[in-house]
């Protein structure tokens, strides 16, 4: 039997509710029943009303993107016939409401007609078209029905007056297909091996990033609401109360910035949440927290923009915001995952390198992998630990480098911003015995009482600096980057963030074709680290840089800091990076240089 690789996107308008329901309730039954998932989605910006698109891909191997064909559609609607009936590969299924569709005549697939509202109306439960529908597919594909009995109790349980009426919408829709359609099912999407054995978990980028923050000790956030982040915030709200945690919706971004920086002062692990207009609304505090140098974690959950944009698509292109976002040389750490995976152990580091340095991070995700679906494993608590924020002693006697002198008096004088070799000075607590400072956002002595003279301004930002270069150790010890491919290939492609997926797909086709090509995705954005990327690219011919923005930022980036001409690969139409598109852009650079050759 032929290993499993399938694609189902779904598609109807969110005014008839349930098209994001049944993607998720079906990938959930492919995962508990052995195979891997990964989904992706698109959701209209409006309360209610227009289009909803969610495609599943799942298979018995690992899989990296959404796919770059559709198996099957299902369609539950006339707009969504019309829209995706032409990606329905020959072979391929249709299964679409014939109440409100009908598609065009194809001999190369299989369709199927499923008077939704019809079948809805005879159980009473005209909501239920979604769960009649999954029936079916259950039915068609021979999935296990315990297990998609087992989900639906799972998903919809919580409204018990309901969950009968979805159970009963279940097996209506399976006894239809089969009394109608067909008695035995013309499709085993389930392999004879039963699929992956070992434990999986499913979950989104959001989820695990907030699994992360939990792990990484985080116990204090402030938040306000924005799409595609507000599910960090309804997560850690409903786990904080179980691990002593604290969890304040306030009333703006400002306001939540600030109470962060409020609640790490305290010496509490503190972040917030965001997208791309709330960081532009952070920028001041972020530059506070720089300048008094509180350790404070910021998730930027990038959608198109710009202004509100397109809040439910994907972007990468508040890059140039997390990093150069201030006012003056406000220097800040930014980290930026590559899966739903990388999202806790990413988090993990975002914490640490904050609390290390005494300083702001931003932790760049995108729309895509926040709502991402996938089946990963265990997260590995040994690769866990986490960075002791460097406390002043106030029993410490001078000259040891923690920040307490004699003074005239013969008391000791606590040195909040003392000069030291790596740039981080010993941080009090509230309450420590004589470690009151003022953590203001002038320029200041090494007390914390305001100073401007040009030396101490001058010594303050080369103090600043030398703590983010010592953060490339970090990036280097922890191994915050992945490679693969073929290391001595001519060809380079050096990205970021979620794309890494379809370049892993297009790069396994590429060298199954004799096109070798090296792949390097940095996890540490800034400092950017400058030496592991120029060996990297240092003699190959070409490089490659994909990203999901219109000017190519990071791109631009490289080419400035190495003056290397870069290629980009650059999509911004709010849809993820295809792994044909990266395909298609190796075999011309291929062409080029056997062209040149």
């Amino acid at each position: 039997m032929p290993q499993v690789d399938f694609t189902v996107r779904v598609g109807g308008d969110s005014a008839t509710g349930g098209i994001v329901t049944t993607g998720e309730i079906v990938a959930r039954i492919a995962a508990f029943s052995g195979l891997e998932i990964y989904t992706t989605r698109t959701i209209p910006a409006e309360i209610k009303g227009g289009h909803v698109m969610f495609q599943l891909r799942t298979s018995e191997e690992p899989v990296y993107s959404q796919g770059d064909e559709v198996d099957m559609l299902i369609a539950f609607d006339q707009e969504s016939i019309d829209n995706y009936d032409h990606l329905v590969k020959p072979g391929g299924f249709l299964i679409y409401n014939s109440n409100d569709g009908k598609p065009p005549p194809r001999d190369d697939i299989k369709q199927y007609a499923l008077p939704l509202n019809d079948i809805a109306r005879k159980i009473n439960f005209s909501r239920g078209r979604n769960i009649i529908t999954i029936g079916a597919m259950v039915k068609l594909f021979d999935l296990p029905y315990d297990k998609a009995e087992e989900v639906v109790r799972r998903q919809l349980g919580r409204k018990k007056e309901l969950l009968d009426q979805n159970l009963l919408a279940l097996k209506t829709g399976y006894d239809y297909v089969e009394q109608n359609i067909a008695k035995e099912s013309p499709y085993h999407l389930i392999p004879e091996s039963g699929g992956v054995q070992d434990e999986r978990l499913v979950m989104n980028g959001n989820q695990a990033l907030s699994m992360g923050a939990i792990a990484g000790g985080c116990r204090f956030y402030a938040g306000y609401p924005i799409t595609p982040a507000s599910d960090i915030m309804e997560f850690l709200a409903a786990e904080f109360p179980q691990i002593k945690g604290t969890m304040i919706q306030a009333e703006d971004e400002i306001a939540a910035i600030n109470m962060c920086l409020g609640g790490s002062f305290a010496g509490a692990r503190s972040m917030t949440a965001t997208s791309g207009p709330g960081v532009a609304l952070m920028v001041e505090a972020l530059g506070h927290a720089t300048m008094t140098e509180i350790p404070l974690v910021v998730v930027d959950v990038q959608r198109a923009g710009p202004s509100t944009g397109m809040p439910t698509k994907v972007s990468q292109g508040d890059l140039r915001l997390a990093i150069f976002g201030a006012a003056d040389d406000a220097p800040r750490i930014v980290v930026a995952p590559v899966s739903v995976e990388d999202c806790f152990y990413q988090m993990v580091n975002a914490f640490n390198l904050a609390e290390k340095y005494q300083t702001p991070v931003i932790f760049l995700s995108d729309q895509d992998m926040s709502v991402r679906v996938v089946t990963l494993p265990p997260f590995d608590m040994e690769r866990v630990h986490l960075e002791p924020r460097l406390l002043w002693d106030p029993n410490s006697i001078s000259g040891n480098g923690n920040g307490a002198s004699p003074n005239g008096s013969g008391e000791r004088e606590y040195l909040r911003y003392k000069l030291t070799e790596d740039g981080v000075s010993p941080m009090s607590l509230p309450g420590m015995p004589g470690g009151q400072y003022t953590a203001e956002g002038l320029e200041k002595a090494e007390s914390g009482a305001p100073i401007y003279t040009p030396e101490a301004h001058a010594r303050n930002f080369h103090k600043r600096a030398r703590k983010l270069a010592n953060a490339i150790k970090d990036y280097n010890a922890w191994e915050m980057y992945e490679t693969f491919g073929d290391l001595d290939a001519p060809l380079a492609i050096v990205g970021w963030g979620s794309t890494i997926g379809p370049v892993k797909e297009a790069v396994l086709r590429a060298q199954s074709e004799g096109m070798s090509v090296a792949v390097l995705y940095p996890k540490l954005l800034y400092p950017m680290p400058v030496e592991h990327i120029g060996e990297f690219i240092a003699n190959r011919e070409k490089i490659i840089v994909p990203e999901l923005n219109f000017t190519g930022q990071f791109g631009r980036m490289l080419q400035a800091q190495f003056e290397r001409e870069i290629i980009p690969l650059t999509r911004y139409g709010g849809t993820p990076l295809a792994a044909r598109d990266v395909y298609a852009m190796i075999k011309q650079v291929y062409q080029e240089l056997k062209v040149k050759a």
